[in-house]
């Protein structure tokens, strides 16, 4: 269900790497930077800076794979030794503020990187080209920034395609596509066998939503360049980008959607194999990628590897977690897992997923109010989390948990001018009936409950504005019968009986029938509704000694529904009265 864009984004962070380091020159360490070969480029580096502390470079550049490892306290300790064994090398100083960009601290990071490019010399490009590619990459990204500042990198050196290629992934931010495959196309004029132009260029297709095309790109990319791991991680993507459109409603729309997802697993470890990676930072990203499609049983196998190993990121208990409440159906222990990591990660390293299903956990848990507080929060972080939040309230309404669906349902029933606005407020005041309705059949005393369903249903009976009148007719219906409960029925003291839904009903009866005056035709459901609320507005003409309006509504009744048992008993019943 869920739609997933944003969330695919947020965790596919890069890709994974090769085994010892034979080749320790930073040339070398640059290249395995670029191959995703990241475990390869830490060990020729920290060799680098064992042998050569002097050299600032090696410092930042040992950082660079920190950061794409996701570890900013360890790229901060780089950037840091850097600056101290070479104060000169302002690099580092580019290097703590894209781990301030990373934390969202943004004007902190401006003040090192205008520090770091204030006395540039007229050759000196990676600075900026490095702060263009921070803004690109940032937790929230400032395209317009990196173009500038990749522009000023380009004009100092005209010969590094890399350049070329940052700046049109920095186009492609703003969606100025065209822009974006000039610089691609400009980068493969200086350099024909820079295959990261090569790959970016499809990805321009893929955002245009053309997955064959782009596979077909990415394909073609690989068979030229079979060594080259990153274009085999962004087949996995593209394939999982597949699966997350198509249907998994019926068995069969669930059996191709987990084809399809097998697809992406298949060639992520492709990427890996290529790659050559299996430290536990590599089975990391694996396992982000496992989380985007949803795969908990292989996300398990990865997971348990990771527990115990020692440091080990703390997202690890993100994977636990969401194992615990999605497969094993541990609710408290879910909740432990993720206590575990909001208490171990910093707050800028989390996710919408992790506030959605710690929401999840400890709703069923028993702990509805912080439940409630973590899904507020993970709408807040990627409204389009509203799928899952609506799904796991319906399974929940539908496994006749309604406390815990009105729950759930109740966080987007609070944010109004969402497009889910009044659906939502409609399934709280659904679910809130009919967990008073379970309550009162117990004997218990249901009065709060009611009265809570009411108020949701107000949202729609109250609102003027056209997308509540969907939801218009099954709201008086709830709304009545909730009333219809607060009231005194009973036959023997008909005097108490006030009548608290009548409102409702009458309303609902009048928005039916101008339906029909229309010219519509009432649905099957809509004239059960119509006939049941002229039988309980019939009873309670009888209770008020009215006989004659009630065999009115009796009979309207049977026009509209001949084999109606109620109605037709009642004016059985009445035949000797009037």
């Amino acid at each position: 269900m869920m739609t997933k864009s944003k969330l695919f984004l947020s965790l596919l962070a890069a890709g994974a790497i090769v085994g010892t380091a034979s080749a320790q020159s930073l040339k070398d360490a640059q290249s395995a930077i670029d191959a995703e070969q990241f475990d390869k480029a830490k060990s020729i580096l920290q060799n680098l800076v064992t042998k050569k502390p002097k050299d600032g470079k090696n410092y930042f550049y040992l950082g660079q794979v920190y950061l794409l490892n996701d570890k900013l306290d360890s790229a901060a300790w780089a950037f840091n030794n850097g600056l101290t064994n070479a104060p000169k090398e302002v690099l580092n100083n580019v290097g703590l503020g894209i781990v301030d960009l990373k934390k969202n601290s943004a004007s902190t990071a401006e003040q090192k990187f205008a520090q770091a490019t204030a006395s540039l010399g007229k050759k000196d490009y990676l600075p900026l080209y490095y702060i263009g590619k921070a803004y690109t990459e940032a937790p929230k990204p400032d395209y317009a920034k990196a173009v500038d500042y990749l522009t000023q990198a380009a004009s100092k050196n005209t010969k590094d395609g890399n350049i070329l290629v940052a700046l049109g992934d920095a186009y492609l931010g703003l969606g100025e596509n065209s822009q974006a495959y000039k610089s691609y196309r400009d980068a493969l004029n200086l350099d024909p066998n820079l295959v990261k132009a090569k790959v970016q260029q499809a990805l321009i297709t893929r955002k245009a939503f053309a997955f064959d095309v782009a596979l077909e790109s990415y394909n073609a990319i690989a068979q030229e360049y079979p060594n080259y791991g990153p274009v085999y991680r962004e087949i996995a993507e593209t394939e999982l980008a597949i699966a997350k459109r198509m249907p998994d409603n019926t068995d069969e729309e669930k059996a191709k959607y987990e084809a399809q997802v097998a697809k992406a697993v298949d060639a992520y470890k492709k990427y890996l194999q290529v790659t050559g990676d299996n430290s536990a930072d590599a089975k990391i990203r694996y396992a982000d990628f496992l989380v985007y499609g949803q795969q908990y049983e292989e996300l398990k196998n990865v997971a348990l590897e990771l527990e115990n190993v020692p440091g080990i990121d703390a997202k690890v208990y993100r994977y636990l977690g969401l194992i615990a409440i999605n497969q094993d159906k541990d609710a408290a222990k879910a909740v432990g897992y993720f206590d575990k990591l909001f208490a171990n990660a910093d707050e800028n390293r989390l996710i919408a997923i992790d506030y959605l299903f710690a929401g999840f956990a400890n709703i069923e848990a028993g702990s509805k109010e912080k439940g409630l507080q973590y899904l507020g929060k993970a709408l807040e972080l990627d409204k389009e989390l509203i799928n899952e939040v609506d799904g796991y309230g319906r399974n929940a309404f539908n496994a006749q948990k309604f406390e815990a669906a009105a729950a759930i349902f109740n966080v987007p029933a609070q944010q109004k001018g969402e497009p889910w606005y009044y659906e939502a407020n409609y399934l709280v005041g659904d679910a809130t009936f009919r967990a008073a309705n379970a309550k009162k059949e117990k004997g218990e005393d249901a009065t709060a409950d009611f009265q809570a369903a009411i108020k949701a249903l107000d949202v729609i009976v109250q609102s003027t504005d056209s997308a509540a009148a969907e939801y218009i007719v099954p709201a008086l219906y709830i709304r009545g019968y909730s009333n219809y409960n607060l009231d005194v029925i009973d036959p023997e003291k008909p005097e108490l009986h006030q009548g608290l839904y009548l409102n409702d009903f009458n309303q609902l009866a009048k928005v039916l029938t101008d339906k029909q005056a229309a010219g519509n035709q009432l649905t099957e459901d809509e004239v059960l509704k119509l006939t049941d609320v002229y039988n309980v507005i019939g009873y309670y003409h009888i209770l008020k000694e009215d006989y004659k309006k009630a065999a009115e509504l009796f009979k309207k009744a049977i026009d509209l529904s001949p084999n109606d048992e109620v109605a037709t008993q009642y004016l059985d019943a009445l035949k000797d009265i009037l």
